[in-house]
């Protein structure tokens, strides 16, 4: 009996590249990035339709401060603003699609006796909604900006015409409540794929897209359409895309 020999467990190469492969299942058990993407995207989608009902049309004054150039206001007295969207639609809408997300993968873990990598997702779009938030708050605290006033950006009073202005208005937006998370997720799933959507959603959203391709004037109350349609089909692209994926593996296991 002392001279029995213990089946051996293989070599260490063996047992790494066993290890390895266990790693690579636990993971594809784990993503479900189809499922936040799917909310977010008909998230964006949805704000084509709070902008089209909360469309609104004015012709204001020009105010006696109004700066010399760069604000519209040198040439005439009154100036058309347009107005559109819902201050509580993003945060709330935010909100909900990062408790629906908490919901889809812990049950997911459950079902599938594995972790869930979520945590850092969910901390980071949380705590992103709410810093927009407060921006947003603290940009419109003394009501709507008239046109040719500078505009409070944390204490900042920046040039409503400016270039600079435009880019944090495009950044403080779904860009960072958005994108950001997304770059999360991505680096949690490690996958390539979601990173380089996220990357391709971040440029969309960070570079300005006019109205004038579209063919539909800004006084219009669709004017919404192009804004929030192309990342929204981007989005709901990609949930499409991961989810196909998804069933592929599954079927290849079964």
């Amino acid at each position: 009996m002392a001279d029995a020999s213990m089946p051996s467990p293989g070599t260490p190469h063996e047992v790494l590249a066993g290890l390895g492969d266990l790693t690579r299942r636990v993971r594809a058990a784990q993503r479900g990035a189809w499922f936040p993407l799917l909310l977010l995207g008909v998230l964006t989608l949805g704000g084509i339709l709070v902008s089209r009902f909360t469309f609104k049309v004015e012709t204001v004054p020009c105010p006696a401060t109004a700066p010399a150039a760069g604000t519209g206001c040198t040439q005439v007295t009154q100036v058309t603003q347009v107005t559109q969207g819902s201050p509580v639609y993003w945060p709330i809408g935010l909100a909900l699609a990062y408790a629906a997300t908490v919901f889809f993968y812990i049950r997911r873990s459950r079902n599938r006796g594995v972790g869930t990598p979520v945590r850092p997702y969910i901390l980071t779009g949380t705590a992103l909604v709410g810093l927009v938030t407060a921006t947003e708050i603290w940009s419109i605290r003394q009501g709507m900006p008239q046109p040719g006033t500078p505009i409070d950006f944390w204490g900042l009073h920046l040039d409503p015409a400016s270039g600079v202005t435009a880019f944090l208005h495009r950044l403080t937006g779904n860009a960072t409540a958005v994108g950001l998370p997304l770059l999360v997720l991505a680096w949690v799933e490690r996958s390539r794929t979601l990173l380089l959507l996220t990357v391709v959603y971040l440029a969309i959203e960070l570079v300005p897209l006019t109205t004038g391709w579209a063919g539909i004037p800004f006084t219009s109350p669709w004017s919404a359409v192009p804004r929030y349609g192309v990342p929204g089909v981007l989005l709901l692209l990609g949930a499409l895309g991961f989810a196909l994926a998804e069933l592929s593996r599954q079927r290849d296991v079964s």
